[in-house]
C-alpha cells in the first residue's frame, strides 16, 4: 500500500491466518471490490462490510500504525487484529486524513467500523464518536535540533524558535494552550522532515513517535529529546455512536490481553518496556 494525497483512501486488506498467534498473523494485501455490502460478524456484531471489519487510520503513525514492506503494521493494528479474530473476520485498513477522527465523519458515513490511529480520548470528541476502554497512556515530548540549543518549551519562547506539530492532534492544541502558533504539518512524517530541513526548531509529538525516531542513529545525532509533558492524555478506539455491540467486542478483546499477557507482549513488541504503573 502506498500513502496517498490528503483527502484520497488508500485500502489494504488484512488478512488473519487460521490458528496464527495475535503478534505474529499473517498478512496479505489486495483490492477489495467493496461489492458485498453490511454484514454481521460473530455475535452479531454489524460491520459495514460482510467478512471485514474495518479500520479508518491515518498513516504513518509509527509505533501505532506504519506501512513495513507493504504491510500496514503496528501496535494498534495488532490490537485491531484480535478484536477482528474474536469476530472472525479480516481486518481492512484505510488510510483516511487525522482531521475525520474528531468528527466521526468515515464512521458516520458507513465506510468504517472502528477508528485506530493513536487517537486521545477528550470530552469534544466524545461528542461525536463512542469510545472504547482506553488501551494506552500517552504523553507528549519535546524534540528539538542540537544546533537550536533548546531543551524545554520556555527556552523555545524565549529564545523565539519555531514550534511544530502534527494538525489536528492534542500535541497541537497543548501547544497552543501555551500561547504558541505552531507550524501545523499533515503527518508525523512530515513534523520529522520539517525538523530535518529547519522549518522548525522543535516540535511537540506523542513521546512513543519519539522514542521511534530516536531509534535511528542519524536522527539521535541530528535531535535532542526535550521534556516530557505529562498531560493525563489516554488513546482509545472509536466507533459510530451507539455502535454498542462493535464496542463491547474491542473493550472485551483489550481487557483480555491485558489479562493474559498478550498485551504486554505486544506493547513490548511494537513500543518498548512496559512502564511498571501499567504492567
Amino acid at each position: 500500500m502506498s500513502r496517498t494525497a490528503k483527502g484520497h483512501r488508500a485500502r489494504t486488506i488484512r488478512t488473519l491466518a487460521a490458528g496464527a498467534a495475535a503478534a505474529g498473523l499473517f498478512v496479505a494485501t489486495g483490492c477489495s471490490s467493496g461489492d458485498d455490502g453490511p454484514g454481521e460478524a460473530a455475535g452479531g456484531v454489524p460491520v459495514v462490510e460482510k467478512g471485514k471489519l474495518t479500520t479508518c487510520t491515518h498513516l504513518p503513525y509509527p509505533p501505532f500504525q506504519s506501512e513495513q514492506g507493504g504491510e500496514v503494521v503496528g501496535f494498534d493494528v495488532a490490537l485491531v487484529d484480535l478484536v477482528a479474530k474474536n469476530l472472525k473476520v479480516e481486518q481492512e485498513i484505510l488510510d483516511t486524513p487525522f482531521e475525520n477522527f474528531k468528527t466521526g465523519a468515515f464512521l458516520n458515513s458507513g465506510e468504517c467500523d472502528l477508528a485506530a490511529a493513536g487517537m486521545t480520548i477528550t470530552d469534544e470528541r466524545k461528542k461525536n464518536v463512542d469510545f472504547s476502554v482506553p488501551y494506552f497512556d500517552a504523553t507528549q515530548a519535546l524534540l528539538a535540533s542540537k544546533k537550536s540549543g533548546v531543551t524545554t518549551l520556555d527556552e523555545v519562547k524565549s529564545g523565539k524558535k519555531k514550534l511544530g506539530a502534527q494538525a489536528e492532534t492534542t500535541g497541537e492544541s497543548y501547544a497552543k494552550s501555551q500561547g504558541f502558533d505552531p507550524v501545523a504539518f499533515e503527518s508525523s512524517d512530515a513534523v520529522l522532515n520539517g525538523l530535518r530541513t529547519g522549518q522548525v526548531d522543535a516540535v511537540v509529538i506523542d513521546y512513543p513517535v519519539v522514542q521511534g525516531w530516536l531509534k535511528d542513529k542519524a536522527n539521535a545525532d541530528q535531535f535532542v529529546l526535550g521534556q516530557n509533558i505529562e498531560t493525563g492524555e489516554q488513546y482509545g478506539f472509536s466507533v459510530k455512536k451507539g455502535n454498542t455491540k462493535l464496542k463491547a467486542a474491542i473493550d472485551k478483546a483489550i481487557t483480555d490481553a491485558k489479562a493474559d499477557g498478550t498485551y504486554k507482549k505486544l506493547y513490548e513488541q511494537w513500543i518498548g518496556p512496559m512502564p511498571k504503573a501499567q504492567s
